[in-house]
C-alpha cells in the first residue's frame, strides 16, 4: 500500500482483548473487575491483566468508571451497536471496497451458505426492495 493510500482504520478499533472485555462489559452493563473477571471462560485471565485493559478502554472512550472511595465500577459509554456498525463499515472498506455487492457475491459463491439459506436472504432482500419502492414518491 503506498504512503498516499493508507488503509483507513477505524476509530473505534479494538484489539481482541480489549474486544473481550467489552463484550462483557455490554452483557453485565456494569461491574467491577472481579465481575467482569467471573464472566471470562476458563482460563481466566489474571486480575491485574483485565485491570489493565479495562484502564485502556476508558483512554479510548469505550468504558467509563464510578469510583466509590478506592474502588472503581466499570461501564460501556460506547453501545454494542454502534461498535459493530464501525467494525463491519472497516471491514466492508478494507476487505470489499465498500461495495454490498461485493460482499454479497462473495458469500453467495462461497459454497458455504445452503440453498435455504440463499432463499431466505433472496426473500429479505426483495421484500427490502418492495418496502423501497413504496417509500418513494
Amino acid at each position: 500500500m503506498s504512503a498516499n493510500n493508507p488503509t483507513p482504520v477505524s476509530p473505534l478499533q479494538l484489539t481482541r482483548a480489549e474486544e473481550e472485555v467489552m463484550q462483557i462489559l455490554w452483557e453485565i452493563e456494569k461491574g467491577m473487575v472481579h465481575d467482569i473477571l467471573k464472566n471470562f471462560p476458563d482460563p481466566k485471565p489474571a486480575y491485574n491483566t483485565v485491570s489493565t485493559i479495562v484502564r485502556i478502554l476508558e483512554q479510548k472512550g469505550f468504558a467509563g468508571h464510578k469510583a466509590y472511595g478506592r474502588t472503581h465500577e466499570y461501564f460501556p459509554v460506547i453501545s454494542k451497536a454502534a461498535y459493530t456498525k464501525s467494525s463491519f463499515m472497516g471491514f466492508m472498506t478494507n476487505y470489499f471496497g465498500n461495495s454490498y455487492k461485493s460482499l454479497a457475491s462473495f458469500f453467495a459463491s462461497d459454497g458455504k451458505l445452503t440453498l435455504r439459506e440463499l432463499e431466505e436472504i433472496q426473500k429479505t432482500i426483495n421484500e427490502e426492495i418492495i418496502k423501497q419502492k413504496e417509500d418513494k414518491p
